[in-house]
């Protein structure tokens, strides 16, 4: 992560100002990140914190690797009340904040945000809360209702928001019920966990990938039955079984991300209710955001 000379930004409601991450920070940062855990996250540790504050993998086409700038507010006693991490990359105009996290303090948040637009003025577009599945930094997008503060202050300065999906979450027996075997189960690198295939005549007709991560917490990647083997109950049946393997290797909660923020659909539909009928509940709305910067004018327009 970057500790250079990234120029502090004063902020006028609290005294205080945002400077550059220094090593001494990070038990402050990760009680501020774990301040806004969901259920089902794992924790954001410091002995961990390198790994998990390295940065996203650059979309598809985007050819250089960022590294996120991470920005502390902090107090009277230089103790961090709030943090936001953001980056640019090189070869395209678009900027990115990964996180920000401030007690849901509203003064807090707006320095942060103001700091973060001002470093990335130079890029026209800037994504927030950006897709990525749930892990120690985020669960994948603004829990909505439970972030209210942050979105209000993401909104105040020229950031549109839309719905990205819903946080799914359950909790998983100490001991599961034997679940019938209805697919071979292979390891799988990216990302790290296991890939379970159904198939009908040498043919996958059914897909999950699961992972258990650290503090006993799990995800559900991915699910999916081809079409003409839907309403069968083979995907009842691969869910019961990914979770049972989830249980065994001692996950004991799972959180899932069901995209629903396209309209509606018979499949979306079939989907929910499967989750909710398998034991998920909703934990809140994932939001993610957009500012765009007027273009300038290019000489003779």
């Amino acid at each position: 992560m970057r500790t250079d000379t990234m120029a502090s930004s004063p902020s006028p409601e609290s005294g205080t100002a945002v400077r550059s991450f220094r090593s001494q920070d990070e038990p402050g940062v990760c009680e501020l990140i774990n301040a806004d855990r969901l259920p089902g996250q794992p924790y954001c540790v410091s002995e961990k914190s390198a790994e998990v504050w390295y940065g996203p993998v650059a979309p598809a086409g985007w050819a250089r690797q960022a590294q996120p700038r991470i920005g502390v507010l902090t107090n009277a006693e230089d103790r961090p009340r709030g943090t936001i991490a953001y980056l640019s990359w090189a070869d395209v105009h678009t900027g990115l904040i990964c996180w920000v996290h401030a007690y849901e303090d509203r003064p807090a948040l707006r320095a942060l945000i103001d700091h973060a637009l001002s470093a990335l003025s130079s890029c026209p577009r800037i994504e927030a809360f950006v897709s990525t599945a749930p892990g120690p930094l985020g669960p994948g997008g603004l829990p909505r209702t439970r972030r209210g503060a942050t979105h209000d202050a993401l909104v105040h300065s020229g950031f549109t928001g839309r719905c990205l999906g819903c946080y799914l979450h359950r909790a998983l027996p100490a001991e599961p019920a034997p679940a019938k075997q209805v697919a071979d189960v292979f390891p799988c690198d990216f990302p790290p966990g296991h890939r379970l295939i159904v198939r009908e005549d040498a043919e996958p007709v059914a897909e999950a990938v699961v992972s258990a991560g650290p503090d006993r917490t799990a995800t559900l990647y991915w699910i999916e039955t081809t079409p003409a083997r839907r309403h069968r109950g083979l995907g009842r049946k691969l869910l019961g079984q990914a979770l049972a393997l989830l249980a065994e290797q001692g996950a004991a909660e799972v959180a899932l991300v069901l995209d629903d923020a396209q309209p509606a659909t018979c499949e979306c539909q079939a989907a929910t209710r499967l989750f909710r009928s398998c034991g998920f509940t909703l934990v809140d709305e994932l939001w993610t955001y957009q500012h765009r910067r007027p273009e300038p004018l290019r000489p003779g327009t």
